[in-house]
């Protein structure tokens, strides 16, 4: 009897210490891409610089063959850049960087690359809103009151258009939780 009670707990040491041994380690090279997907939403119109972000790492990151970082993995971004959208010439832009992830309850510092994006910029649409209403106005004011009324049509539709561009542009950016992004190792980091 005592030699099965010790071969089951033989068995059981086993079963604990081989997963334990197999456990994530190795190295996460440079170039290596990392997909995280975010806990939390962040946006333009309301983050920081340094703002952390929380978020899990999307898919086991491999090297050699070997699972370094098991998905799931708890991570920690920083927001690295934002900026909220301006009204008239100011496009927003929202961009975070890998800081940190947590293998088996161990965390290691990462230097990665930033991932997001700017919006595009509305200078073009914003002149045509402007100068279309200045148009606009020149041809009423002109067709109404000659020459001194198209000065001032002119200088009415340049207000009128200006405030429609700044009245339909600003346009934020929104990760909502769940976001997925892919970040790009900088440095190697070794992981135990």
């Amino acid at each position: 009897m005592n030699s099965r009670v010790r071969t089951i707990a033989v068995f059981l040491v086993m079963a604990i210490v081989i997963p334990a041994l197999a456990q994530a380690s190795g190295t996460v090279p440079a170039g290596a891409k990392i997909s995280v997907v975010t806990d939390q939403s962040v946006s333009s119109k309301t983050a920081k610089a340094g703002q952390t972000v929380s978020g899990s790492v999307a898919q086991d990151v491999t090297s050699g063959g070997k699972v370094v970082i098991p998905k799931g993995s708890e991570v920690k971004l920083t927001v690295s850049s934002a900026q909220a959208s301006g009204r008239l010439s100011t496009p927003a832009k929202l961009y975070l960087r890998l800081r940190s992830v947590t293998v088996g309850g161990k965390t290691y510092t990462i230097a990665t690359s930033s991932a997001g994006r700017t919006l595009g910029g509305k200078g073009k649409r914003d002149a045509g809103f402007i100068g279309g209403g200045a148009a606009g106005g020149a041809v009423i004011g002109a067709l109404a009151g000659g020459g001194k009324g198209a000065a001032i049509g002119a200088a009415a539709g340049a207000g009128a258009g200006t405030a429609g561009a700044a009245a339909t542009g600003k346009k934020d950016i929104e990760f909502p939780a769940e976001t997925k992004l892919a970040f790009t190792v900088r440095a190697p980091v070794t992981i135990n």
